[in-house]
């Protein structure tokens, strides 16, 4: 039996705004509860790991879906690719839209367990918030979905789909689906929930996310390594000829210096330097690199970064000259550049380079397209909002340097959907790190502001303002 369907409690459409405030407050005890069930199970979907937690976390949340009301439940298996939960709400009326909410269940690994402060899957109150791996990224987002559908007794105003993906952390098959299925995936409106405030407090709707693209570059000059004191000065030295190439990337400002690579200034809202410190935790003194304001710098511009160096480590090394060395390079684009045009860019950048006359092998990697919103639509007016009514405080509009690659595929699946990127997480939430953690606030701001686009959205494109 739906409990929540005859909750007392639950929202009604048309209900007076302040019911919608109160059944959010009412729900959240149960809602920390099912959220610290789900943040126990290490549902880590990378090889290596079990697939046993990941299938238990996907039971759980069928479990949870028919509790608040879903009862259209199926599954996609696609393969070498973790489940899919998929469900449905139909419209309550034939001029009602439809919402489809997304989120994943699986989480990353928790690294070094030295560095938490409780181990990392057995979720642990701390002050204002809770703590564990994956409970921000993305768990506390998915109990946002499921609490919206409590909220609403298992009757919101508008037509439920749910996306709820097994293996976005490490990548899968699913990434390039939705074009396959479009009809799956048919909706007015999305609300990809893995993402959150620019800052807590601060209710963000991240419209652009920058595109990726891998290249790697590697240098061999000698057989073999050679004795520094006999041939040095004279024998090519492999590393010094990759990092006088690497230094050509970026000028004395630390600015991207590669051709042809997309950078404007960002409209949107910005990070202080001091926001961006505490984020980063730069310490103060270490200056920071680029010019420009940092959304140019961070969103709406290139960055190049060294994330790998093959060459002799320091604690072995001998007195030679190192005969060999590889570097993996990261380069992340302006969100409407593509990502194939950039890489080439970059690649064409270091085929031209012959440092000390020596040139260098260049390997083009992966690449992942970025995306930005459009924000006039119904959605997003709807979205603003419920987003100030959640918060009390005006949105805003920023970015994120990272990429969703799911978010292209449902694009490309049904192109006049508009996509909003909101959730519980903040900035500071720590994920991917240690001590993880969602801040209450952040988790029941996100609820409501979710409970209340629905209506809002609901109303709007009753009165005519869809497209």
């Amino acid at each position: 039996m739906n409990e929540e369907a005859n909750d007392p409690h639950a929202h009604r459409a048309g209900a007076a705004p302040a019911a919608l405030e109160t059944t959010v407050n009412v729900l959240m005890d149960g809602v920390c509860a099912d959220l610290k069930r789900l943040a126990a199970i290490p549902s880590i979907a990378f090889p290596g790991f079990s697939p046993e937690p990941v299938l238990q976390t996907r039971d759980l949340l069928v479990a949870l879906l028919r509790d608040a009301g879903v009862a259209d439940i199926g599954e996609l298996n696609l393969p070498d690719t973790a489940p899919v939960i998929t469900a449905s709400l139909p419209p309550p009326t034939p001029d009602a839209p439809t919402v489809l909410l997304y989120g994943h269940y699986d989480v990353q690994p928790p690294g070094d367990e030295r560095l938490w402060d409780s181990p990392p899957f057995e979720p642990t109150d701390v002050d204002g918030g809770i703590r564990a791996r994956g409970i921000a990224d993305d768990k506390a987002n998915l109990m946002v979905h499921i609490a919206t559908l409590r909220a609403y007794g298992g009757r919101p105003p508008v037509g439920i789909k749910i996306v709820f993906e097994g293996q976005e952390e490490y990548g899968s098959a699913f990434e390039g689906y939705p074009p396959t299925e479009p009809d799956l995936f048919a909706c007015d409106a999305m609300i990809i929930a893995d993402t959150g405030n620019i800052r807590p407090g601060t209710p963000t709707l991240t419209t652009a996310l920058r595109g990726a693209a891998e290249v790697f570059v590697e240098v061999r000059t000698l057989n073999a390594a050679v004795h520094s004191g006999e041939y040095g000065g004279a024998a090519p030295d492999a590393l010094l000829v990759l990092l006088k190439a690497l230094a050509t990337l970026h000028d004395l400002h630390g600015d991207v210096a590669v051709a042809d690579l997309r950078r404007e200034p960002w409209h949107g809202t910005d990070l202080t330097d001091d926001d961006f410190r505490e984020l980063a935790g730069i310490p103060h003194g270490t200056p920071l690199l680029g010019s420009g304001d940092l959304g140019e710098r961070l969103w709406s511009g290139p960055a190049i970064t060294v994330i790998g160096l093959d060459a002799p480590p320091v604690d072995r090394a001998a007195s030679a000259v190192v005969p060999f060395a590889r570097a993996k390079l990261n380069l992340r684009v302006h969100p409407r550049q593509d990502p194939q045009e950039a890489q080439t860019a970059l690649v064409r950048h270091l085929q031209r380079l012959r440092p000390f006359g020596i040139p260098l092998t260049v390997t083009p990697g992966e690449v992942g397209p970025g995306y930005e919103a459009a924000t006039d639509g119904p959605a997003y007016r709807a979205a603003r909002t419920a987003l100030r009514r959640a918060w009390g405080t005006e949105p805003v509009h920023a970015a994120t340097g990272g990429s969703i690659p799911l978010v292209n595929g449902l694009a490309k699946a049904v192109p006049d959907a508009e996509i909003l990127l909101f959730g519980a997480e903040d900035n500071l939430c720590g994920l991917h790190g240690p001590n993880e953690r969602v801040l209450l606030s952040e988790l029941r701001g996100a609820l409501l502001a979710e409970a209340a686009f629905l209506a809002e959205y609901a109303a709007t494109y009753r009165a005519g303002d869809a497209p």
